[in-house]
Protein backbone atom coordinates (compact mmCIF):
# COMPACT_ATOMS: atom_id res chain seq x y z
CA UNK A 1 0.00 0.00 0.00
CA UNK A 2 1.24 3.54 -0.89
CA UNK A 3 2.32 5.08 2.30
CA UNK A 4 0.87 8.25 1.33
CA UNK A 5 -2.52 6.69 1.18
CA UNK A 6 -2.41 4.80 4.14
CA UNK A 7 -4.98 6.04 6.22
CA UNK A 8 -4.04 3.83 9.36
CA UNK A 9 -1.58 7.02 10.41
CA UNK A 10 -3.23 9.72 12.50
CA UNK A 11 -5.10 12.14 11.05
CA UNK A 12 -3.84 15.32 9.35
CA UNK A 13 -4.99 18.86 10.31
CA UNK A 14 -7.00 20.79 7.68
CA UNK A 15 -5.72 24.15 7.46
CA UNK A 16 -6.75 27.21 5.61
CA UNK A 17 -3.98 29.56 2.65
CA UNK A 18 -3.21 31.22 6.05
CA UNK A 19 -3.42 30.58 9.84
CA UNK A 20 -2.72 32.12 13.01
CA UNK A 21 0.52 30.67 14.84
CA UNK A 22 1.42 30.37 18.57
CA UNK A 23 5.43 30.34 19.46
CA UNK A 24 4.84 28.84 23.27
CA UNK A 25 8.19 29.08 24.03
CA UNK A 26 8.51 32.55 23.06
CA UNK A 27 5.29 33.43 24.66
CA UNK A 28 3.82 34.99 20.67
CA UNK A 29 0.25 34.00 19.88
CA UNK A 30 -2.04 34.63 17.20
CA UNK A 31 1.11 35.56 14.71
CA UNK A 32 -0.63 35.54 10.99
CA UNK A 33 1.40 33.41 8.61
CA UNK A 34 1.06 32.34 5.10
CA UNK A 35 0.72 29.03 4.13
CA UNK A 36 3.15 28.34 1.20
CA UNK A 37 4.01 25.38 -0.45
CA UNK A 38 6.34 26.58 -3.14
CA UNK A 39 8.64 27.39 -0.06
CA UNK A 40 10.59 24.43 1.03
CA UNK A 41 11.48 26.12 4.50
CA UNK A 42 9.58 28.53 6.91
CA UNK A 43 10.80 32.17 7.06
CA UNK A 44 9.93 34.79 10.15
CA UNK A 45 10.26 38.70 9.71
CA UNK A 46 12.77 39.63 12.21
CA UNK A 47 15.06 43.51 12.67
CA UNK A 48 17.87 43.87 14.51
CA UNK A 49 19.14 40.40 14.22
CA UNK A 50 22.35 40.27 15.72
CA UNK A 51 25.26 37.06 16.76
CA UNK A 52 25.42 38.02 20.54
CA UNK A 53 27.98 35.12 21.19
CA UNK A 54 29.68 31.94 19.56
CA UNK A 55 26.32 29.66 18.19
CA UNK A 56 23.62 32.44 19.44
CA UNK A 57 21.47 34.89 18.01
CA UNK A 58 19.55 37.94 19.51
CA UNK A 59 16.93 39.34 17.37
CA UNK A 60 13.08 41.11 17.43
CA UNK A 61 10.07 39.57 16.18
CA UNK A 62 7.43 41.93 14.49
CA UNK A 63 4.00 41.25 15.36
CA UNK A 64 2.06 43.58 13.23
CA UNK A 65 2.84 44.67 10.23
CA UNK A 66 1.16 48.24 10.51
CA UNK A 67 2.31 48.73 14.25
CA UNK A 68 6.54 47.34 14.12
CA UNK A 69 6.37 48.91 17.61
CA UNK A 70 4.57 45.51 18.94
CA UNK A 71 8.05 43.31 18.78
CA UNK A 72 9.14 40.66 21.20
CA UNK A 73 12.75 40.07 21.76
CA UNK A 74 14.40 36.80 21.71
CA UNK A 75 18.10 34.92 22.13
CA UNK A 76 17.89 31.38 20.74
CA UNK A 77 20.36 29.32 19.40
CA UNK A 78 22.07 29.58 15.69
CA UNK A 79 20.81 25.98 13.86
CA UNK A 80 22.55 26.95 10.64
CA UNK A 81 23.84 30.03 8.75
CA UNK A 82 22.59 29.27 4.47
CA UNK A 83 22.44 31.04 1.73
CA UNK A 84 18.48 31.66 0.83
CA UNK A 85 17.57 32.50 -2.57
CA UNK A 86 14.06 34.82 -1.73
CA UNK A 87 11.03 34.86 -4.05
CA UNK A 88 12.78 38.15 -5.92
CA UNK A 89 15.89 36.55 -6.58
CA UNK A 90 18.30 38.41 -4.44
CA UNK A 91 20.54 35.45 -2.72
CA UNK A 92 21.57 36.37 1.04
CA UNK A 93 22.92 34.64 3.97
CA UNK A 94 20.81 33.89 6.62
CA UNK A 95 20.38 32.44 10.40
CA UNK A 96 18.29 29.22 11.19
CA UNK A 97 16.66 28.73 14.38
CA UNK A 98 14.62 25.90 16.27
CA UNK A 99 11.40 27.36 17.07
CA UNK A 100 8.18 25.54 18.56
CA UNK A 101 4.89 26.44 16.96
CA UNK A 102 1.32 25.22 17.68
CA UNK A 103 -1.01 25.38 14.72
CA UNK A 104 -4.58 24.11 16.08
CA UNK A 105 -3.96 20.94 17.56
CA UNK A 106 -0.57 20.53 16.43
CA UNK A 107 2.44 21.24 18.52
CA UNK A 108 5.85 21.09 16.74
CA UNK A 109 9.55 21.79 16.46
CA UNK A 110 10.19 23.12 13.13
CA UNK A 111 13.41 24.97 11.69
CA UNK A 112 12.81 28.82 10.65
CA UNK A 113 14.86 31.20 8.45
CA UNK A 114 15.15 35.23 9.96
CA UNK A 115 14.70 37.39 7.07
CA UNK A 116 13.62 40.82 6.92
CA UNK A 117 10.09 40.82 5.13
CA UNK A 118 9.06 44.72 6.13
CA UNK A 119 6.88 45.60 2.97
CA UNK A 120 5.25 41.81 2.90
CA UNK A 121 1.76 41.42 3.99
CA UNK A 122 2.98 38.13 6.34
CA UNK A 123 5.12 38.13 9.21
CA UNK A 124 5.99 34.76 8.59
CA UNK A 125 6.10 32.43 5.67
CA UNK A 126 5.09 28.31 6.43
CA UNK A 127 6.95 26.22 4.15
CA UNK A 128 6.69 22.42 3.00
CA UNK A 129 9.31 21.09 5.94
CA UNK A 130 6.80 22.75 8.39
CA UNK A 131 3.41 21.39 7.16
CA UNK A 132 4.75 18.07 6.20
CA UNK A 133 3.10 14.96 7.70
CA UNK A 134 0.61 16.79 9.99
CA UNK A 135 -0.89 18.70 7.59
CA UNK A 136 -3.57 19.59 4.61
CA UNK A 137 -4.19 22.37 2.73
CA UNK A 138 -7.44 23.93 1.64
CA UNK A 139 -6.65 27.00 -0.37
CA UNK A 140 -10.28 27.63 -1.06
CA UNK A 141 -9.91 28.95 2.85
CA UNK A 142 -8.35 30.93 5.54
CA UNK A 143 -7.73 29.68 9.02
CA UNK A 144 -9.55 26.54 9.22
CA UNK A 145 -7.67 25.38 12.37
CA UNK A 146 -7.16 28.64 14.30
CA UNK A 147 -9.26 32.05 15.14
CA UNK A 148 -8.21 35.41 15.02
CA UNK A 149 -6.77 36.98 17.76
CA UNK A 150 -8.61 39.29 20.29
CA UNK A 151 -7.38 43.02 19.84
CA UNK A 152 -7.78 44.92 22.56
CA UNK A 153 -9.63 47.92 21.22
CA UNK A 154 -8.66 51.17 23.18
CA UNK A 155 -11.07 52.90 25.24
CA UNK A 156 -13.18 56.06 24.21
CA UNK A 157 -12.41 59.36 26.09
CA UNK A 158 -15.46 60.77 27.78
CA UNK A 159 -16.81 64.00 26.77
CA UNK A 160 -17.33 66.20 29.28
CA UNK A 161 -20.14 68.72 29.03
CA UNK A 162 -19.41 72.52 29.75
Amino acid sequence: MDSARDTSKKERVVIGWNEYIDFPEWKITGLKAKVDTGARTSALHVDNIAEVSRGRVRFDVILHRKFTDRRVTIEVPVVRRAYVTSSSGTRETRYFVNACIRLGSIEKLIEVSLASRGPMLFRMLLGRKALEKDFLIDVGHRALATVRPLRKKKKKKAKVAR
